[in-house]
């Protein structure tokens, strides 16, 4: 199995480069067939899905997996009539390849270009969620990238269909090489993909932070992801109350296993005794268990305890935090100290404090006055995601095209030699930029 494993990603690594060379229409037509395979086999594809939420409820029952697995693993018409649509977002969208990004002419006849380029090779290893695999393969198209896909146990029908579909649709297109989206279902296979830094040049996992630990632990190969999402919205002193409940419920309710779903509240103390109960009612309105600190608790003795180990969780269900803070510089301490980096709001009528508190969070998505629930690359106008990351180098927040290319550097001249502008007669730099 290793072998297979092995073989597989020096094929795709092949199949990259020769994907790198491919015009835009091409790419274009590939995801076209993809859109009408998927659509013409939905009842097939949404009948292997039922199967799966079957055989995972009975996972569910025994604690094999948690809830919120299971809940991101259905695929309901609507899910699938969104997934298929994403295929055309991404098909008309800029080629985010062999886009000159900078360039400079260092002399006459010596130009320096900056060149957008596929990275090559991506493992994406992921739990659940059965339409990742349909935006990965489509944005590793567009991109020009070749994918290695490794999905729960959970969806392994859904999956198996939607990647048995998309071979079919490739095949359809001339030039499209082989063996450019892959796709493996042991749970040996992950420790045998992290070994193959040779072949691999990216590794996105989708999951819990267990998963994501796991991998980074593992492996040579660079990760692009994140390990939680413990977001946060801070509660301004000059909130508006209605838009703060809005808010707050939205983005905890609308999709609470999500890892863009809020965890902690945090209520500037000056409004506490006034917004905290109408929050509460808010929320358990909407079945939501609110854990409070101390100072909460005074004010709400209907709240379950928070302790430290609140501030440091990500629940993915129907439970929230909230503790009361003295004011927006302790607001940011608490989030810069117990964040994930991922995503954190403030709701206020302040503009000065506002601007504050989005200069001094350190995370990858820093809002005012909205849900944490943006936080997505299909919002974001990015056609699809790969994932969200929270790393600093690369790429940021929602992992769209731009995200899976990196650049080149092209230099174009005529036997210009480095000896001709070094020593007592050197020619001199020119360094005109052209774009």
């Amino acid at each position: 199995m290793q072998n297979d494993i092995k073989q597989t990603a020096k094929l795709a690594k092949e199949a990259s480069l020769i994907l790198a060379s491919l015009g835009e229409n091409i790419k274009n037509k590939a995801l076209e067939k993809i859109y009408e395979e998927l659509i013409a086999n939905k009842d097939y594809i949404i009948a292997q899905n039922k199967e799966d939420l079957k055989n995972a409820q009975t996972l569910l029952d025994n604690g094999e997996i948690s809830r919120a697995i299971y809940d991101r693993l259905e695929l309901s018409d609507s899910k699938f009539d969104a997934m298929a649509e994403g295929i055309l977002d991404v098909k008309n969208l800029k080629d985010p390849v062999n886009q000159t990004t900078w360039a400079m002419k260092l002399d006459e006849g010596l130009e320096l270009y900056k060149v957008t380029c596929p990275i090559g090779v991506i493992g994406v290893i992921f739990e659940a969620r059965p339409d990742v695999v349909v935006q990965i393969a489509a944005l590793a198209i567009k991109s020009a990238n070749a994918v290695l896909l490794k999905g729960g146990r959970e969806a392994v029908l859904t999956n198996e269909a939607l990647v048995k579909f998309i071979h079919q649709a490739l095949d359809k297109v001339a030039a499209f090489p082989r063996n450019v989206i892959n796709f493996f279902k042991s749970r040996e296979d992950v420790s045998k993909m992290l070994e193959l830094d040779d072949c691999i040049d990216l590794i996105i996992p989708r999951g819990g932070n267990s998963l994501v630990k796991f991998i980074q632990s593992n492996t040579k190969i660079p990760v692009l992801g994140h390990a939680d999402g413990i977001c946060h919205i801070y509660i301004d002193e000059n909130a508006d109350f209605e838009l703060a409940k809005k808010v707050c419920v939205d983005s905890k309710i609308q999709y609470p296993s999500a890892c863009n779903s809020v965890e902690t509240i945090l209520i500037s103390e000056k409004i506490s005794k006034e917004f905290l109960p109408e929050l509460t009612a808010a929320l358990k309105n909407e079945g939501v268990k609110v854990k409070g600190c101390e100072k909460c608790l005074e004010i709400d003795d209907t709240l379950e305890p928070a302790n430290e180990d609140d501030w440091k969780s990500e629940y993915g269900d129907k439970i929230v935090s909230v503790k009361t803070v003295k004011d927006s510089d302790d607001a940011i301490a608490h989030i810069n100290r117990y964040g994930s980096g991922h995503t954190d709001c403030i709701i206020t009528r302040d503009k000065t404090s506002a601007d504050k508190f989005m200069d001094l969070i350190d995370s990858a998505g820093v809002y005012h006055n909205v849900s944490t629930r943006f936080a997505d690359g299909f919002r974001y106008g990015f056609g699809a995601e790969v994932g969200i990351s929270t790393n600093k180098t690369h790429a940021r927040g929602p992992v769209g095209l731009e995200g899976l290319t990196i650049y080149k550097y092209r230099l174009f001249g005529n036997g210009q030699i480095v000896a001709s502008y070094s020593g007592k007669d050197a020619k001199k730099f020119l360094h005109e930029r052209i774009v």
